[in-house]
């Protein structure tokens, strides 16, 4: 009976998976340089790799690739595609 869609963090989304950035968890300098990034509420935003346990994500967002530390990551909130 859940009306919401698939609300997870960026860290639990897996490889080749895409997602919609809702919000970002954080103040305003986090969400600044963020912003700065590309990384923004309504961004699509695709995970191309991880490496094992706490290492960085490799992600896709607007045509540019970028690697992300798993804590900055676990602020982003996306929706799953």
């Amino acid at each position: 009976m859940n009306a919401k869609k698939d609300l997870v963090s960026l860290v639990d989304l897996n490889d080749g998976q895409t997602g919609t950035i809702l919000s970002i968890v954080g103040g305003r300098i986090l969400t600044k340089r963020l912003a700065d990034l590309g990384l923004t509420s309504g961004t699509e935003i695709k995970v191309i790799g991880r490496t094992l346990f706490s290492g960085p994500l490799q992600i896709e967002v607007s045509g540019s690739r970028l690697v992300l530390g798993r804590g900055l990551a676990a602020k982003i909130i996306v929706e799953i595609k």
